[in-house]
């Protein structure tokens, strides 16, 4: 029997977008650091594997330019790390601090599937509104900032990657003092 976040009767009212906002802000940090550690255990194996005179002499050099190995380990670090959060308690480090929680509508944890379907929706429409902004200039991306806010900010309650992945983002009561 799946475990529930509270009775399956008990409905939570939808996360305002600035929650939503300020939690994702405080996970988009916290993924920083996540990305840094992870570039550098890419970079120590890299340069162990060729060599430390030759990986020197590349970075030197200029060679080293954009690694589809660091590409697809960074993706797969966050993802694993977003996944295990939603799929345990339903929260991040930065939903935990301003109480919002991902889960399904009766209350249950969402899978790993849900979680993969809800970051892959989130990271192509970041990455295809960067990438526009990036090729066809500054006003391109001032124009894709409202398909990134489309992307989180709720619609009856629920945003795209709420809809893709079957899941709701909730705002947890405060707990009863003791």
């Amino acid at each position: 029997m799946p475990r529930h976040f509270h009775d399956a009767e008990e409905l939570l009212p939808p996360a305002t977008l600035t929650r939503r906002a300020l939690s994702i802000i405080y996970d988009g940090l916290i993924s920083i650091a996540v990305l840094l550690v992870t570039s550098w255990v890419y970079t120590m194996a890299a340069g162990a594997m060729t060599g430390w005179d030759e990986y020197q002499r590349k970075a030197e050099a200029g060679e080293l330019g954009g690694s589809p190995g660091l590409t697809f380990m960074s993706f797969l670090v966050l993802y694993l790390f977003f996944a295990y959060f939603w799929t345990r308690i339903g929260q991040t480090l930065g939903m935990q601090v301003w109480r919002v929680r991902i889960e399904n509508l009766d209350g249950t944890p969402v899978s790993w599937t849900q979680a993969l379907l809800r970051y892959v929706t989130a990271s192509a429409v970041v990455f295809l509104a960067l990438l526009g902004g990036y090729y066809l200039g500054v006003v391109t991306l001032l124009i894709s900032i409202p398909a990134i806010f489309a992307l989180f900010t709720p619609i009856n309650g629920l945003s795209v990657t709420d809809r893709v992945s079957g899941s709701v983002v909730v705002q947890v009561p405060k707990p009863e003092k003791r």
